[in-house]
């Protein structure tokens, strides 16, 4: 988020060392935050899956996964932080072809070191956490290639590689509520998967292949979100907040579009679509609940998905954070403790549907209040 803001802001303003100075700082910054998480998470990964509730026979298969996975974070880190500079440059093209050359890579290690094809060794699950991470940090070479041989928009030279702390202090501020504001929703999505834990696997997988379902069919949404910020932070920078707000309503119609045309697939198709994925019924029910009752707020959550990343964009991190805060552990936490008492797995789908339907309602009428305008990066 702080990339994007500064870097947008900085394009806009036809500032373009200083856009590529706020790309090197973030890259530093990128690299020490990568080199805390593994240094946290290679040897305590195992217990963190403890303390999520895993069984004995889900440790044994998938400590190792999990410790590769969580120690790679940082890969992951750099490869959206990177991506980042690309987007606020509004070089999202080249973003774009960065995940699709990881991903390539992802789809085809994968078979060969889940299932041990050729000269490649069996390792099962394992195997899924090798390729992810192969693939992703090879993208991160990719974009280090591009940012250095000026193929973009954005093109870092020699005198650009030096510690800048008041441009890093700038992204730092920007940063800092962004932190928290994925934290906070992060850390409610956490404790929801824990309540769904406790209604037993069937549950817990049922939920889990209908939010994969519903995380990748919203990746257009992603891309209109990203699309708005970076519109947002340019246009301010250029002294035209009036068509910042106008790309964002545009952005946020589109959306709603999209999102509305599929949330009716899901609602005609679920069974269908979770059965893809298992052929238990209990995990198809409460997968099937889970995709109707949470694609049903598709309509509203399209213009507050936007909104949230066009306050971002503006630099104005705060604002998202406290809306965050208020309506994940307000709001949902309390109310999906409730209604799954009385309803089950689906008390706590209703409470995602009502909550993000109070997000998205705060967020468009704050929004109208036009103080992000004034925010300075």
């Amino acid at each position: 988020m702080g990339t994007t803001a500064v870097v947008a802001r900085r394009t806009g303003e036809k500032d373009s060392p200083g856009a590529a100075q706020a790309a090197v700082q973030s890259i530093i910054l990128g690299i020490s935050v990568s080199a805390l998480i593994l240094a946290f998470c290679f040897p305590f990964a195992p217990r963190l899956l403890t303390l999520m509730g895993a069984s004995p026979a889900i440790l044994h298969v998938g400590s190792t996964y999990t410790r590769i996975m969580l120690s790679g974070s940082g890969v992951i880190l750099m490869l959206f932080l990177i991506n980042a500079i690309f987007r606020g440059a509004g070089d999202a093209a080249v973003a774009m072809r960065v995940l699709w050359l990881a991903n390539f890579i992802n789809l085809c290690l994968d078979p060969c070191l889940i299932l041990g094809l050729g000269p490649f060794p069996r390792l099962g699950v394992t195997g899924a956490a090798v390729s992810t991470t192969t693939g992703r940090s090879i993208g991160i070479l990719f974009q280090l290639y591009i940012l250095w041989r000026a193929r973009g928009r954005i093109a870092i030279r020699r005198e650009h590689l030096r510690i800048n702390f008041k441009v890093m202090a700038n992204i730092l501020r920007v940063a800092g509520n962004g932190v928290l504001q994925f934290m906070v929703a992060t850390a409610s999505w956490v404790v929801m998967v824990r309540m769904i834990q406790s209604f037993g696997s069937a549950a817990t997988a049922g939920y889990t292949v209908a939010v994969r379902i519903i995380y990748f069919s919203i990746l257009p949404s992603w891309g209109l979100g990203s699309a708005a910020a970076t519109l947002v932070g340019q246009n301010l920078g250029a002294k035209h907040p009036e068509r910042a707000e106008q790309s964002v309503w545009r952005a946020s119609l589109f959306n709603m579009i999209f999102l509305g045309a599929l949330s009716l697939v899901f609602l005609l198709l679920a069974p269908q679509l979770i059965g893809i994925f298992s052929r238990d019924p209990a995990v198809i029910a409460i997968g099937a609940s889970c995709l109707r009752i949470i694609s049903a707020c598709y309509v509203l959550f399209a213009y507050g998905m936007v909104i949230v990343q066009a306050f971002n964009g503006a630099g104005d991190t705060f604002t998202p954070t406290m809306i965050n805060l208020a309506c994940y552990w307000v709001v949902q936490l309390p109310l999906a403790f409730l209604l799954s008492r009385q309803l089950g797995p689906n008390g706590i789908f209703w409470a995602i549907l009502i909550t993000e339907n109070l997000l998205a309602a705060v967020s468009i009428f704050v929004f109208r209040l036009g103080r992000w305008k004034r925010k300075e990066v």
